[in-house]
C-alpha cells in the first residue's frame, strides 16, 4: 500500500471507531508500519474523529521523527509492540468504556483477561494480558509490553484501555473491536450462569486457526 493510501486508511478507520463511540474526545492513538520500515502515528492531543492524513507523525526506519506533528505520548507503548512482534503492521490503543470497566473489577485473571465467551475473541486476540495501572505516557508501559517477549498481540491497561497489534490497520481495528465487544458481553452476563466455551472448544479453535495461546 502506498503511503498516501495508508495515511487515508489510518484516518478513515480511526474516524469509524470514534463515530461508533469506541473512543472519545482526544483519547486513543493509532500507528502503522510503512513500506520503508518507518511509522505513521497519530499526533498527540488529536481526536480520532478529526485526524488529518497530512499531519500524521512520520518516523523513519531508525525511529527518528522526520515530519508531521508531535506524536502521541504513548510512543513507548507502540514501539514496544513493533520491536517485539515482527508480524505487527499496526497498533491501536483505545479508551473503550466496557473493557476499561471490566479491568476495574476485583477478580479478573491477569493472564487471560477476557472470559472465553465467543470464538472470535480467541481467534483474533489469543490470550489478553491485563497489565497494571500506569500513568499515561509512562515509559514503563512499554517496558511491561517488552517483558512479554512478543507473546501477546493484545494487552489491557488497567483503568486505562486496550492495546492491540495486528498485521495491518484493518486487522488491528477489527481485533480491538472484538475485545471491546467481549468485555461488554462479560459485563452484561456478570452474575448470571453464563455458558462459556470449555477447554476442548478453546483447544479446537487454537489448533484450527493457529491461535497464539502461550501462557
Amino acid at each position: 500500500m502506498s503511503e498516501t493510501a495508508l495515511r487515508e486508511q489510518i484516518c478513515a478507520m480511526a474516524a469509524s471507531l470514534y463515530t461508533r463511540g469506541l473512543t472519545h474526545g482526544s483519547t486513543g492513538n493509532i500507528s502503522a508500519r510503512t513500506e520503508d520500515g518507518g511509522l505513521l502515528v497519530s499526533p498527540t492531543g488529536t481526536s480520532f474523529g478529526r485526524l488529518d492524513p497530512a499531519r500524521l507523525s512520520r518516523f523513519d526506519a531508525s525511529g527518528r521523527h522526520v515530519s508531521g506533528d508531535k506524536p502521541t505520548k504513548e510512543m513507548p507503548l507502540h514501539s514496544a509492540f513493533y520491536d517485539t512482534r515482527s508480524s505487527a503492521g499496526a497498533v491501536v490503543h483505545l479508551h473503550s468504556c466496557h473493557s476499561v470497566a471490566l479491568s476495574m473489577l476485583p477478580d479478573p485473571d491477569p493472564e487471560n483477561f477476557l472470559p472465553p465467551l465467543t470464538p472470535y475473541a480467541i481467534m483474533q486476540l489469543g490470550r489478553v494480558r491485563l497489565l497494571p495501572y500506569f500513568m499515561p505516557g509512562d515509559p514503563a508501559m512499554g517496558d511491561a509490553v517488552r517483558g512479554l517477549a512478543g507473546k501477546r498481540s493484545a494487552v489491557m491497561l488497567a483503568n486505562h484501555g486496550p492495546v492491540v497489534a495486528g498485521r495491518d490497520v484493518e486487522a488491528a481495528c477489527n481485533a480491538i473491536e472484538e475485545l471491546e465487544a467481549t468485555a461488554r458481553l462479560a459485563l452484561m452476563l456478570r452474575g448470571l450462569p453464563a455458558r462459556a466455551l470449555d477447554e476442548a472448544q478453546i483447544g479446537a479453535l487454537v489448533t484450527q486457526f493457529n491461535v497464539e495461546w502461550d501462557t
